[in-house]
């Protein structure tokens, strides 16, 4: 540009920052997806040898927190109501999968009474998660 010329605007627009900041936000959310849990922190028993958990996607996550309260993912739901709470958790999934997390100082007795109300509500197959003998939690 000379002197008293007159200067042309570049009209040009750079995605390379915005690239750059989408790449970021992309690692960012693929880090912590994991830790996004739903439902009350729980120490899960230990087994010697779980099996593979699965894919969290199409499953019912019941939670029952140490103080023995129920949990349909991350809501509360007082025990008259649990059939009806999960039957509404489910709505039209085909073939939903119900898993129980539970404390490991619940006694089994609490464990196998939210069993049999998964039964009784409509649903067979009910999982159980726990964790690897030795391996940490997450809240820990």
């Amino acid at each position: 540009m000379r002197l008293g010329e007159t200067g042309r605007m570049n009209a040009a627009i750079n995605v390379t920052p915005l690239v750059d900041v989408v790449l970021v936000l992309l690692i960012v959310f693929m880090v912590m997806a994991p830790q996004m849990r739903t439902g009350p922190e729980v120490n899960l028993p230990e087994t010697a040898k779980p099996r593979d958990q699965g894919d969290e996607r199409g499953r019912i996550l019941v939670t029952l927190d140490e103080s023995g309260k129920v949990w349909i993912d991350d809501h509360q739901v007082a025990p008259e109501k649990f059939g009806e709470s999960l039957r509404a958790a489910v709505g039209d999934q085909p073939d939903p999968r119900v898993v129980i997390r539970s404390d490991a100082r619940l006694k089994f007795g609490d464990v196998r009474r939210t069993m049999v109300a998964i039964e009784e509500a409509g649903f067979s197959g009910v999982g159980l998660i726990a964790d690897s003998a030795g391996a940490t939690t997450g809240g820990e």
